[in-house]
């Protein structure tokens, strides 16, 4: 039975690497994926995922207004497709959270979705709520803040590298985020003083 997978994580813990292995597993052993990734950020012809250790892979990209169960019901007709994997899933919608989990329940095929929980406010991101709301599979993905705990937070700095604490959810400006554990996100974020 096919399932809806979610792992999540801090900035900068590997997400897109551990997909792109994944993909790569699958298709070494002979089975086609479908990548599917964010316009957000991307140029339209940017369809790529890639990672900081610097794997990369093709992948189709959506927006918020992709009905994705028909993209992928396409994409199955047109051929063979054993798996699909979803970067950037912080930016679903829960519709599309919804058409992905009727991938897996109707069309048989197993979704992977990899994405940030949580914003630089501690605030879900809508795709990531409604993903672990459904998904079958919900796993975390660890990364460490500077003092060497996990770290499950993550700050936006501005241009003079204090954290931002307000701001629109999404910014598509280029900005620098860091992943920190809940007691420096909130000694950071001013919400609590730092001993």
């Amino acid at each position: 039975m096919a399932k809806l997978y979610f792992s999540y994580a801090a900035m900068n813990a590997g997400k897109s690497t551990l997909l792109l292995q994944a993909a790569y597993n699958y298709r070494e052993r002979g089975m086609e994926v479908l990548l599917l990734t964010s316009a957000l950020y991307r140029d339209a012809a940017d369809g790529q995922i890639s990672s900081r250790i610097g794997i990369a892979a093709e992948a189709t990209l959506y927006t918020s207004e992709t009905d994705l169960f028909a993209l992928i019901r396409d994409a199955k007709e047109g051929g063979r497709l054993d798996a699909i994997f979803v970067d950037e899933a912080q930016f679903l919608t829960k519709d599309q959270v919804w058409q992905l989990a009727r991938v897996a329940d109707h069309l048989g095929l197993p979704v992977l979705a990899y994405g940030l929980r949580t914003d630089f406010r501690g605030e879900l991101f809508e795709g990531s709520a409604a993903l672990l709301a459904i998904a079958d599979s919900v796993r975390e993905v660890r990364t460490i803040c500077e003092c060497g705990r996990k770290a499950t937070m993550v700050v936006r700095l501005g241009p003079d590298g204090r954290a931002l604490t307000e701001g629109e959810q999404i910014s598509i400006e280029k900005t620098t985020y860091v992943s920190l554990c809940r007691r420096h996100w909130e000694e950071r974020m001013g919400r609590f003083p730092a001993p």
